[in-house]
């Protein structure tokens, strides 16, 4: 898309009140019917699981607890709308059936778990402090394993799509396009924040989701009990889980140099360091403020279907004080990353993102070569930042004490160098 035809910046100011196409609509209107008949109920959805995939190993069985709670949050503290009650448990039939699927590729290929995964690098940033260009240029280097987004949500193929994968006609990828036809209907401006495709680089979090304990789920609405119980305990054995997964991912599909990305590390180091202790680590720094207003406009218009009633205000106060949390953590922990790591303030690598590239690859050991040259060249040249369109933020439809957040994260940003912007 070239910059004279980019779409002009938008307000989106229906985020209390969401306004939908006739598509949309019929499409909200339909599945209401269907939502009466969904069980939030962990027995009724592994019984699902287990009859679409046809195996009923759900690996090691911890995990029934934290997914019962999950699903008690869901049924008491979300405001689910019908849709919302429906993809809650279409995530969670989801997530059982990925264990059940990675169970027995670990029984038949227990050699598995000797895959190294070797020297990642790690991406620990918030949303909006340039962690997903960044992702996306060192993933755009063909010597370096990234998780595309229909990996992220069925890493392993159903046993009667198992000769299909790694072809054009894998269902995984039909079904992850469909999905997103459906999404750019219900949320035709979320491309503006944040772009998906199926094969877009995505974040592990979605594989952290698998072992049920992740900050992920409270991006589905606000859930303080389940919060509580996730910052409550330690993230290791879930981080091991996920490099389980990483390793199966390595043996069906090859890389042997991971790229991975999540805002939860920020208040993971201590696991993140433990799982990965030979990886490149770079956090990402921007104005929390910024952060925040973004963050809370982007977690508000992704409820516009799955929460009744939507409000902006609770919405963006409860994520201001999740990234307080994630982001004195960051403050708190840095040290633990040790000499291997790099501080990424956004002014400084939006100046200069392919310098900043060649900077971090020189840290972590990796060639910055001809090939990887090209590729990040190609990348740039294809995907100029705000081609869908600048979103106008609005901080007063949020609710967000500017002046009292600002003071409550001075101490971060003067420890890491970070520039106030403009609200």
């Amino acid at each position: 898309m070239s910059t004279t035809s980019r779409p002009a910046p938008k307000r989106l100011d229906d985020l209390a009140d969401p306004e939908f196409s006739p598509e949309a609509q019929a499409i909200i209107e339909g599945a209401a019917p269907f939502a009466a008949e969904v069980e939030l109920n962990l027995d009724a959805l592994m019984t699902q699981a287990s009859t679409a995939c046809g195996l009923d190993d759900f690996g090691p069985m911890d995990f029934t607890e934290r997914a019962e709670l999950l699903l008690w949050c869901l049924d008491n503290e979300a405001p689910l709308s019908p849709m919302g009650r429906i993809g809650a448990a279409s995530l969670v039939t989801g997530l059982l059936t990925n264990r059940l699927l990675l169970a027995d590729l670990l029984a038949r290929h227990p050699e598995i778990r000797d895959i190294p995964i070797a020297r990642p690098m790690i991406i620990a940033g918030l949303p909006r402090t340039g962690t997903t260009h960044l992702h996306n240029l060192i993933s755009a280097d063909p010597a370096l394993r990234s998780l595309p987004y229909w990996e992220s949500l069925q890493p392993v193929p159903l046993p009667a799509e198992a000769d299909l994968a790694g072809t054009d006609d894998d269902p995984r990828l039909a079904r992850t396009e469909g999905g997103l036809q459906v999404m750019g209907l219900l949320m035709p401006d979320f491309n503006r924040m944040h772009e998906m495709t199926t094969w877009h680089v995505h974040e592990e979090i979605q594989i952290l989701a698998i072992d049920f304990s992740t900050m992920l789920f409270e991006t589905m609405a606000p859930m303080p009990t389940w919060r509580d119980h996730y910052m409550s305990h330690d993230q290791t054995p879930h981080y091991e889980y996920m490099r389980t997964v990483l390793q199966a991912c390595q043996f069906l599909r090859g890389g042997d140099r991971w790229i991975l990305k999540s805002p939860q590390h920020l208040e993971q180091f201590g696991p993140l360091h433990a799982v990965f202790p030979d990886a490149t680590f770079l956090v990402t720094h921007r104005d929390p403020i910024s952060v925040m207003v973004s963050m809370g406009t982007m977690i508000a218009y992704s409820a516009r279907t799955s929460l009744s009633p939507v409000d902006p205000p609770v919405l963006a106060n409860y994520w201001a004080d999740r990234l307080d949390d994630m982001l004195n953590a960051t403050l708190r922990d840095r040290d633990l990353l040790g000499a291997n790591s790099m501080d990424i303030r956004f002014d400084e690598f939006m100046a200069d993102d392919v310098g900043t590239v060649r900077r971090i690859y020189e840290l972590a050991g990796q060639p910055f070569d001809a090939a990887a040259d090209a590729a990040t060249g190609a990348y740039l040249a294809t995907h100029q930042r705000d081609r869908f369109g600048k979103v106008v933020y609005d901080v007063d439809q949020l609710g967000i004490d500017v002046p009292t957040r600002r003071a409550s994260m001075r101490a971060y940003s003067e420890r890491f160098g970070i520039p106030d912007e403009p609200w």
